[in-house]
């Protein structure tokens, strides 16, 4: 399989699809899918497809090197990673002005036993610049790196891969830190590398997403989580509509490859007594199942938003978007739906 991250400068820029100018700013703005892409999406699904959930600049150092970036729309703090290892005490936070930070292979890790790396996802060589999601940061932009490096050997980082479109639920929202989102905590128990294309409020089903997913030859099993973004938006037979030209194309151009379409998590209708839309989420589930069931292709699967998420423990005082632990257990109820299709 062909990844296609972006290699620069001798370094990998992970679920980045384009490295942007944008004037006056200086540097390269990461964005998650090419420009031709996101010109094609809803004008919010534009603004989200340059925000960096589930981005990650990757390098191997040969000694330390100095990496210069910057944040624009709100400050963005970063979370340096070896390997799986995280490096804690060693975050900083990037604003407007480009700022200058060393990064050194830690002498801790070592001459390791490879006994205890070998299920690691991650060589721990491996720095990985771990960029904060949809409102925990703001835009990245690169301008330059110092010091001897190359980017990561496709050994050093999983083989499998794991294409997640959604809504800011999917984007990472609301849990703590990136690595709590669901879709990364899906890819760790799966062993696998995540591509975020959550899309905070704005996942719309668009025809220029669908196409772009299924062009994409660099992942191995997908979910749509589709979609709480258009309940109130668009009524359910337009949902159906877009949600089928959905599936059905991403299906379509990969037919060897799981897609697992999610039908709605449990919130805020279902979760107050007496809502005026309470049904109506009940609704739409009903067309994503008959979507899937009506779709003809053997790849295509459905998975029951309620059953990764039975219970409102965990959630945040929205009802809308799960908090850490609510991202955890549907993480570890996604991947065992995930090994299953896999399996077959």
């Amino acid at each position: 399989m062909q990844h296609d991250d972006i290699q620069h400068d001798d370094v990998q820029f992970h679920n980045v699809r384009a490295l942007q100018r944008v004037r006056p700013h200086e540097g390269l703005r990461l964005l998650r899918v090419p420009e031709a892409v996101r010109s094609g999406l809803n004008t919010g699904a534009q603004t989200r497809m340059s925000h960096p959930a589930g981005t990650e600049i990757r390098l191997v150092p040969d000694e330390t090197v100095r990496i210069t970036l910057s944040s624009e729309e709100r400050d963005s703090l970063v979370r340096p990673f070896w390997g799986d290892f995280q490096a804690t005490g060693e975050e900083f936070t990037l604003g407007p002005e480009p700022k200058t930070v060393e990064l050194s292979p830690p002498e801790s890790l070592s001459d390791l036993d490879p006994a205890a790396t070998g299920e690691m996802r991650y060589a721990p060589e491996v720095c990985r610049l771990v960029f904060p999601g949809d409102h925990r940061g703001g835009h990245i932009y690169y301008h330059g790196v110092e010091g001897a490096r190359r980017p990561p050997t496709a050994d050093e980082v999983p083989s499998l891969r794991y294409l997640a479109y959604g809504t800011s639920i999917t984007e990472g929202e609301d849990p703590s830190a990136e690595m709590l989102t669901y879709v990364n905590q899906t890819a760790r128990r799966l062993g696998a590398d995540p591509i975020n294309l959550g899309s905070c409020g704005t996942a719309y089903c668009d025809p220029a997403m669908a196409e772009h997913i299924a062009a994409r030859d660099d992942w191995d099993v997908a979910t749509l989580s589709l979609s709480v973004n258009m309940v109130g938006r668009f009524s359910p037979d337009e949902f159906r509509e877009r949600a089928a030209d959905m599936v059905e194309t991403v299906a379509a151009a990969n037919p060897t490859k799981p897609v697992a379409c999610i039908t709605l998590f449990p919130h805020v209708r279902e979760y107050k007594r007496d809502h005026e839309e309470a049904t109506l989420s009940e609704t739409f589930r009903q067309h994503l199942r008959d979507v899937v069931d009506e779709c003809g292709y053997d790849n295509v699967h459905l998975v029951e938003g309620p059953d990764l998420l039975p219970t409102a423990s965990g959630m945040t005082t929205d009802l809308v978007h799960p908090g850490d632990d609510a991202m955890i257990r549907i993480g570890e109820r996604l991947a065992r739906e995930l090994e299953s299709l896999m399996d077959d």
